[in-house]
Order: structure tokens, then C-alpha cells, then sequence
């Protein structure tokens, strides 16, 4: 069983085991071992007290330090007193290092002017005193070319492996941070895919539930729409993609047809107010004809004299056949 299971994840075994060498590299490491910027101030550092004894001794000559130095000393060692022995960090590092070679061409060109003093007060108090002769010097100035041009070539060489030493640590880091980002995710994976199992578990489930359900209403007469609620539910990955971009593009033909009759609304309102105000006016006439006539039936009755009651008869006639006139232009119910 556990073989099938086995053969059946293999992303999640490959996974595990991945994890499982991670944790024994870790555990095979000491103890609060971890990969962090060479700590270059503990040299320094566990020769302060004996500079510090030899400097009391000479009048402080050798506790002289130079300002950056001591503040990344003293950076270094808080940090690492107050937060797990951090070390300097690349920023003070860099900072060191830019100081140290201001302040070691100071120091070179003082040295060679220091020499260059001792050698001529040499030369002129001597006994003899020391002449250099053209040839000599000609000879001191190839000489010396050509050690610069052998100090350069060096330089440029250190230099070169410098920088190549400065990308390889830069790439060393950012897999080193890689790998931890991969070691917490495989961590967090299994929990996860756990998650996921039970959640298909659970969805497999209320769709079997689902199916019986409609299975048992098909079988009580609808079975159309139940077959097809239950083939929807069974198509593939690629075939339901295909029926919700459907979907989707049904649904934005309907949203743009709305929005074309919400454009149309405020014209359409507009025509029905002054339809609406039309069919009021003639409201009122048809109500004025109605009691013209009721008043003219009421005069005919009324009036013994019959050329007047055959005008009025007239008329209200010809008022009648005005109005249903009117309302078969108007489209307009008969009365």
C-alpha cells in the first residue's frame, strides 16, 4: 500500500526527500552555525587589550585609530553583544575598506617622502658626501619604470580577481537565499498538500452527493436538465475553459445590448413625456367634447324649435368623428 501511494506522489516523495537531506545538512552543521559576512573585526578586536596595555606604556601611540575603524569596531561588537554576534555588516565593511586605502596612500606617500629626505641629508653629510652620477639615476628611473609597470600588471590582476571574487559572493548569496526560500517552502508543502488533498476529498464528495441527488430527481421526471447539469459537471479541464469563456462572452454581449438601451432610455423617456403630454390634451378636448354634446343632447330635448337642435345634433357629430379620427392617427384606444 505504501509503495502504491509512493509511486502515486512522486512530486511529494521527491519533496520530502529533498527536505529530509536539508534537515540532516542542518542538524550535521554545529550549532548556531550560519553562512554570514567573514568576521574580520575579531582579530582586531582580540588585539585590543594588548595595543591597548602597550599603548598606556608609550603614551597612547598605539590605541591611534582612525575614526571609521572604531566605529565599525564598535558597531560589530554591539551588534553581536545585543543581537546574536551579527558582525559587521557589508555596508561598514565597504566603508572600512575605502578608508583603509585613503589611508594607506597617505601613508605610502609620507613614507616615500620620508626616505626620499633621509637619503639626501645622507648624501649631503656624509663623509664623503654621495654624488649620484646621470647614469645612475637613468638606471634608478628604468628600474623603477619597470617595477611600476610589474606593480600594475599586479594590480590590475588583484583588481581583476577582486571583482571576480565580488560576483561569485554576490551569486553565492543570492542562491544561498534561494535555497532557504525553497527550504521554507518545502516545509510549508506538506501541510499544504495535505490542505489540498482533503479539500478535492471533500469536493469529490459533494459532487457524488450531488449527482445521487439528481440522479433521484431525474428518476422522479425531469431527466433533460439533470443529465445536463451532470455532464457539465463531468467535463473535462479543457472543455469547461471553453464553456465559461462562452460564458463570458455572452455575458459581455448582454452587458454591451444594456448598455446601448440605457444610451436609448433618456430619448425614449423623453418621447413618452411628450406623448403622455399629447394624450392630455386630448383628454381635455375629448372631455369638453363629450359635454358639448351632452349639453347640446340636453338642449335638443329640451328646445322645441328643430333648426337649432339639428345644428347642435350636427356638431356634435362632426366632434365625434374629429375625435375618432384623432385616435386612429394617434393609435389611441376607441372610447
Amino acid at each position: 500500500m505504501s509503495r502504491a501511494t509512493s509511486s502515486a506522489n512522486p512530486d511529494a516523495d521527491r519533496a520530502a526527500e529533498v527536505l529530509r537531506a536539508l534537515q540532516e545538512l542542518e542538524s550535521g552543521s554545529a550549532p548556531g552555525e550560519e553562512y554570514t559576512i567573514l568576521k574580520l573585526s575579531e582579530p582586531i578586536l582580540s588585539a585590543q587589550p594588548s595595543s591597548k596595555g602597550a599603548g598606556e606604556g608609550e603614551g597612547g601611540a598605539a590605541n591611534r585609530r582612525s575614526d571609521v575603524s572604531t566605529a565599525s569596531l564598535d558597531s560589530g561588537s554591539g551588534s553581536g553583544s545585543g543581537s546574536g554576534d551579527r558582525g559587521p555588516t557589508p555596508a561598514s565593511l565597504e566603508a572600512d575598506l575605502a578608508h583603509y586605502r585613503e589611508l594607506f596612500a597617505k601613508l605610502r606617500f609620507s613614507y616615500v617622502e620620508q626616505v626620499t629626505k633621509e637619503k639626501f641629508i645622507r648624501a649631503i653629510v656624509g663623509d664623503p658626501p654621495l654624488i649620484v652620477t646621470p647614469h645612475e639615476i637613468a638606471e634608478l628611473e628604468a628600474a623603477n619604470a619597470h617595477a611600476k609597470a610589474a606593480l600594475k600588471a599586479r594590480k590590475t590582476e588583484v583588481a581583476g580577481m577582486v571583482d571576480d571574487l565580488e560576483r561569485r559572493a554576490r551569486d553565492l548569496a543570492r542562491r544561498y537565499a534561494d535555497v532557504r526560500a525553497g527550504r521554507d517552502l518545502l516545509r510549508e508543502l506538506p501541510g499544504r498538500i495535505a490542505e489540498l488533498e482533503e479539500r478535492v476529498r471533500e469536493l469529490r464528495a459533494r459532487q457524488h452527493h450531488q449527482q445521487h441527488q439528481q440522479q433521484e430527481d431525474d428518476d422522479d421526471g425531469a431527466p433533460g436538465g439533470g443529465r445536463m447539469s451532470t455532464a457539465m459537471m463531468n467535463m473535462p479541464l479543457g472543455k469547461t475553459r471553453e464553456l465559461v469563456e462562452q460564458r463570458r462572452r455572452e455575458l459581455g454581449a448582454v452587458e454591451r445590448e444594456l448598455e446601448v438601451l440605457g444610451a436609448q432610455a433618456p430619448r425614449k423617456r423623453k418621447e413618452m413625456e411628450r406623448l403622455g403630454a399629447e394624450v392630455a390634451a386630448l383628454e381635455n378636448r375629448r372631455a369638453n367634447s363629450t359635454a358639448a354634446a351632452r349639453e347640446a343632447k340636453r338642449r335638443r330635448d329640451n328646445n322645441a324649435q328643430g333648426g337649432v337642435a339639428d345644428e347642435l345634433e350636427a356638431r356634435g357629430r362632426w366632434y365625434r368623428a374629429s375625435e375618432a379620427v384623432l385616435r386612429q392617427v394617434l393609435d389611441l384606444p376607441q372610447a
